[in-house]
């Protein structure tokens, strides 16, 4: 039984506490908004999963409407959505998303 693509965002999001939907790879970003993006959460210094949209169109399509956000990068944290780029670099500046990855991480660190 294949999944649909809505079961396939949601799967990711559930199974990955940090993760970042992004256009390219965090090594080899396709935009400069994703390369900020994935910069950002590795200063942050926890792993985090991630989904290059340009492989995936099904979930470049359907993620926009299941998160009412309408662009990319996506960083979500314990299923919930933080927000785009904009959002991450305010949160960095203001240590609140330092605060953040690093609480999630410590939370799900397999011994």
């Amino acid at each position: 039984m294949t999944m649909t693509t809505l079961e396939k965002i949601q799967t990711q999001i559930s199974e990955n506490p940090i993760i970042l939907y992004m256009k390219g790879s965090p090594k080899l970003p396709s935009c400069g908004f994703s390369a900020q993006a994935s910069q950002i959460l590795s200063q942050c210094g926890a792993p985090f999963a991630y989904v290059d949209i340009l492989q995936h169109p099904d979930i470049r399509a359907e993620l926009p409407k299941f998160a009412n956000w309408p662009t990319f990068p996506q960083l979500w944290v314990e299923g919930e959505l933080v927000g785009g780029c904009d959002i991450m670099i305010e949160m960095f500046q203001s240590g609140e998303l330092q605060a953040l990855i690093k609480e999630t991480a410590s939370k799900y660190q397999t011994a």
